[in-house]
């Protein structure tokens, strides 16, 4: 079993590896190995060229883990993902032909661009890791992760991801434009000759195994404590998404769960085998924004959605 402070180790040489790949953006690298660490799937939403697809595959390279990339499209289909039971004609039976799903780490870029019904097809195995096909349920792996990127809904040629779907996202991280600092290194770089999208993700070696990614999860979920103060902080910050005008629909009680585990990795990332108030602070935007929906009057006023949830954050007093 690993120490807290060897997560925290073996995570810091993760994110030194991934520094050299994805200049800037030190938030969105945070929140995605934290993500990582609690063991939750992650929606990355930006627009085009902002590093969504780069970053997934830089950390499925540092991981020594089986990875599969599906390109979503609008004819991909349910089958294509999950697999299918393909007929034998020497043993005149069907056998199962896994699918790209039934993998450690799965990369769904632009997800957002296939119909629904597709969509769906992910919902069982980011649940429950497993799938049912033609009756039939087959494990995926214990570690499997989803790392998934979509532009913004308003985008053309996109679908909305149905609210049961965006609820199995741990945490949606949004990735802004690069300031010009690291839009001037990442330009010095390339000018150089280091094209960070091809050799530099390819000469990648892996720095944590599936064993061992395994192992740290079961630690921090086993190892870092939650007072009482905090667990019901993190239930009073939840509770107030449901009881807002502004709202529509409120977040459920994976909101909590998924804001209790995140804490936890963040802590342990840390060093520390316990939560603070700032690890709860930090992860309220990430971890709730995707699972809240204005209200249409809301929506109408130009009430924005980081704007609500800054405000109910202040209304709920902070433990000491």
């Amino acid at each position: 079993m690993q120490s807290i402070t060897e997560i925290a180790s073996r995570f810091a040489h993760f994110r030194e590896r991934l520094d050299q790949i994805i200049l800037g953006q030190d938030r969105v690298k945070r929140l995605a190995a934290t993500s990582l660490l609690a063991g939750g799937h992650t929606l990355l939403e930006g627009v085009p060229g902002t590093g969504k697809t780069l970053l997934s595959l830089a950390m499925s390279r540092l991981l020594g883990c089986r990875f599969r990339r599906i390109q979503f499209t609008p004819d991909l289909m349910p089958a294509d993902l999950l697999g299918a039971n393909i007929f034998n004609q020497k043993t005149e039976e069907f056998a199962f032909r896994p699918g790209p799903l039934f993998t450690d780490i799965l990369l769904a870029d632009e997800i957002n661009r296939t119909p629904p019904r597709t969509q769906a097809a992910l919902l069982e195995s980011m649940q429950e890791n497993a799938v049912t096909v033609d009756g039939v349920r087959y494990e995926v792996s214990p570690v499997f992760t989803v790392f998934a990127t979509q532009n913004p809904v308003e985008f053309e040629g996109t679908y909305p991801l149905p609210e049961a779907q965006r609820d199995r996202f741990l945490m949606k991280i949004s990735i802004d434009f690069p300031d010009s600092g690291d839009e001037m290194r990442m330009l010095e770089a390339y000018a150089q000759g280091h094209r960070l999208h091809d050799e530099m993700v390819a000469a990648l070696e892996p720095v944590i195994t599936a064993q061992e990614l395994f192992d740290a999860r079961r630690t921090v979920a086993r190892a870092v404590r939650v007072e009482p103060d905090i667990i019901r902080y993190i239930q009073e910050l939840v509770a107030k998404t449901r009881g807002d005008e502004a709202v529509q629909i409120g977040a459920g009680p994976r909101a909590s769960l998924a804001l209790l585990e995140s804490s936890r990795a963040a802590a342990a990332l840390e060093g520390r085998d316990f939560i603070t108030p700032d690890d709860v602070k930090s992860l309220v935007a990430p971890v709730l924004a995707h699972r809240v929906t204005l209200s249409p009057e809301a929506e109408m006023e130009g009430l924005a959605l980081e704007d609500l949830l800054a405000r109910i954050f202040d209304a709920v007093e902070v433990p000491r």
